[in-house]
């Protein structure tokens, strides 16, 4: 039986700037249910105080500690080893989370080198600037903040963290640990933190690959919405999620039929 739901921000609540018809009602629906909810995103560009006054401003109640994002869990992923510290390649918003994991200037001390998205702030001096820091240095820890390819603007879409992990693991030989959706890790730390089994949690995503089986190889439930990045050719293959969707004002149709 579906006890909890997580669910992705961008292309299931809303589309940048514009909100998703219905979707803030579905997680009212929910929460009245007896459902537990959570929000779960990619995003390293925004703290969480950010995300929760833009869920405001679509009618959509949260906390911070009901939202997780890579950073959080990378943070506690590095103050759980107490090894070394961090060189950040994170929006300067998103530094506060890793505040005292740090490098201070003593590059010996780097253990882990955390990328995020930098967007337009990537350029090949701070790319080579990574992977100068992981080459020839396996004892250091590529953490990747997410594994998104792109998401989706209001004109059109943009490249995510998924390519420049990719160009470091290339260039260094070395596997990112990944903090973000679709790593196991992240979507076990979800249900950790809510204190379910993750064969209790459902999650509702726009994307396939990230959202949906990215949940689905971890234990949890999925459902993928025909919104956002959502494109028909998602149901062509043969790994599909658990339930298709046309949007999130759906989700509480689902949960009441008690079909779980």
């Amino acid at each position: 039986m579906i006890r909890g739901v997580l669910f992705d921000l961008d292309g299931v609540l809303y589309n940048g700037e514009d909100p998703i018809p219905g979707a803030a009602e579905a997680v009212e629906q929910v929460r009245r249910s007896g459902v537990v909810s959570r929000f779960v995103t990619n995003t390293t560009s925004r703290p969480r105080s950010a995300i929760v006054a833009k869920l405001a401003k679509f009618g959509v109640r949260a906390a911070p500690e009901d939202i997780l994002t890579p950073p959080v869990a990378a943070a506690a992923w590095i103050r759980s080893r107490a090894d070394g510290s961090a060189a950040l390649f994170v929006p300067a918003a998103t530094r506060a989370e890793f505040v005292g994991l740090e490098a201070t200037g003593d590059e010996s001390e780097v253990r882990y080198v955390v990328v995020g998205d930098l967007g337009q702030a990537w350029d090949y001096k701070r790319l080579n600037a990574a992977f100068r820091l992981l080459h020839g240095r396996p004892q250091r820890r590529l953490v990747a903040l997410g594994l998104t390819r792109f998401w989706q603007s209001s004109d059109g879409a943009n490249l995510d963290v998924a390519p420049f992990v990719a160009a470091l693991e290339c260039a260094t030989g070395c596997t990112a640990t990944v903090m973000g959706k679709p790593s196991k890790e992240f979507f076990l730390q979800a249900a950790s933190r809510m204190g379910l089994a993750p064969e209790e949690l459902l999650m509702i995503g726009d994307d396939l690959r990230v959202d949906a089986l990215g949940a689905k190889r971890a234990g949890l439930r999925s459902a993928l919405v025909r919104t956002g990045k959502f494109r028909p050719s998602d149901l062509d293959g043969d790994d599909l999620p658990d339930w298709v969707l046309d949007s999130a004002r759906d989700l509480p149709a689902l949960l009441a039929n008690g079909d779980q």
